[in-house]
């Protein structure tokens, strides 16, 4: 689905409606909130009040949302619209929400292969179709219901792949960020750029020579004869690969990256892929960030690393879909909770159970912040740390401020170089952030972690 086509169709539909084309405003603010602009921006562009550009938003929210059968926002526009237009696609009928010209405007929409089987991702009488029908297999990958807007993030992605010609890329961060749900969307908007797709999970750890057997069979389908190496596939072919929960071949109680033992082979595999040429591109999901990335970034541009973090007000669209009230509360929530989305999604099944669904009586009642179910999670990460990563994180828990770790803490049993590494490897977990305050970077740990280890420190 493209913005253009977005705009005919609301156009169409006015006309419709009411006999008349959208308004320059009403375009003005379709334009800006897909671009994820904000009312007063739009209003400065426009050259108008944003009182003038929130009373024309209401009333083209009213009359699209009537249409959809939605309870139209600025913050679920985009992603509302999308999630209806998938489910035409998946609809026995085929057919899609946007309709122009009797051109299927909405047809990118991902299919999977199983076996010896070979689909098309796209209906066969589509011009997409007719340009390049990539072998996909998603079998791996999660069903997820929901994806919340990462416009951003995608848009870097897309750079770096289909401009820059990334070989390997490193998506990363905390458990439940939106890891896989942005790797599912990017393959949904890239994948007529692909000859082969293939999603993996090394959930229940692999050896290297599994997963090699695996893509070896996937890309043989329709190879022949077969090649004798996976670069051999990169080169002739342009391949996607996903590998997912790289997190699992690393080892708990040692710095960030390090792999098993046993597993040492991957870290040779990955820098194989992004220091030999080819036209194909590898992407990793981890909690953490491999130990090697870092210094293939610094010294191959066909490396990349993309940190996903937190949602803006986009993660309202969570608190709509629980049926959360209060909603002039919902963005000091999102704040609480630093936009994790699945931590919003647990703490909003909370207000349910609790306030019957108001956010102003949850905040109310929080002296301190609440973690409850989201306890489990945050051990999980914890439970990886070296012990001098724990020493660090504890010492930073104790900190009201962003801290200069140009100096290492005076009350502290690690040397420098151990106190060094120890935030380097926190960072690269994703629980420690660097922030630029002045001229000087600045460190801080993400303020849910802290809560929780303050209360396990009993230091509140």
């Amino acid at each position: 689905m493209n913005f253009e086509d977005v705009v005919e169709w609301a156009n169409n539909l006015s006309v419709d409606k009411t006999g008349e084309h959208l308004t320059p405003i009403q375009e003005a603010i379709l334009t800006g909130v897909w671009q994820r602009q904000k009312y007063p921006q739009i209003a400065k562009e426009f050259n108008c009040s944003e009182s003038h550009v929130k009373k024309e938003a209401a009333k083209l929210w009213g009359k699209l949302g009537e249409e959809l059968g939605e309870n139209l926002k600025k913050y679920n526009f985009r992603s509302k619209l999308e999630k209806k237009d998938r489910g035409y696609q998946n609809s026995k009928s085929g057919h899609c929400l946007l309709q122009v010209d009797n051109i299927n405007i909405g047809g990118q929409f991902i299919q999977t292969i199983k076996d010896t089987q070979t689909r098309s991702p796209f209906p066969l009488e589509s011009p997409q179709n007719q340009a390049r029908s990539p072998i996909i297999d998603l079998t791996d990958a999660p069903e997820l219901p929901y994806f919340y807007d990462r416009t951003s993030e995608l848009s870097t992605l897309k750079q770096w792949i289909l401009q820059a010609h990334t070989r390997l890329i490193t998506v990363y961060g905390l458990s439940g960020i939106g890891k896989s749900a942005i790797a599912l969307k990017l393959i949904e908007q890239i994948q007529t750029e692909f000859d082969y797709i293939i999603w993996l999970s090394l959930t229940h750890t692999p050896a290297l020579s599994t997963v090699k057997t695996e893509l070896k069979q996937f890309f043989g389908r329709s190879q022949q004869p077969p090649l004798p190496t996976i670069l051999d596939y990169f080169r002739s072919s342009r391949c996607l690969v996903i590998l997912d929960d790289v997190q699992n071949i690393f080892s708990g109680s040692q710095l960030a990256g390090q792999y098993l033992a046993g597993y040492e082979d991957y870290g040779k595999f990955f820098k194989q892929i992004a220091t030999s040429s080819h036209q194909s591109c590898l992407i990793l999901l981890s909690w953490e960030k491999p130990k090697e990335i870092a210094n293939l970034e610094a010294e191959n541009l066909s490396t990349r690393s993309l940190h996903l973090k937190g949602l803006g007000e986009e993660a309202a669209e969570i608190f709509q879909q629980k049926g959360l009230v209060d909603e002039e509360k919902w963005s000091d929530l999102i704040a609480l909770y630093q936009g994790h989305p699945s931590w919003l999604n647990i703490i909003a099944a909370t207000t349910l159970e609790l306030f019957d669904g108001s956010v102003s009586l949850f905040l109310s009642e929080v002296n301190d912040l609440f973690l409850g179910d989201l306890e489990p999670i945050l051990e999980s990460h914890l439970e990886r740390l070296l012990d001098a990563e724990k020493k660090a994180l504890y010492w930073l828990a104790t900190q009201n401020q962003t801290v200069d770790i140009s100096q290492k803490p005076t009350d502290s049993e690690l040397s420098q170089p151990e106190f060094w590494q120890a935030i380097q490897s926190l960072a690269r977990r994703g629980l420690v952030e660097k922030v630029l305050v002045g001229t000087r970077s600045m460190f801080f740990l993400n303020p849910v972690f802290k809560a929780y280890i303050q209360c396990k420190l009993n230091l509140i």
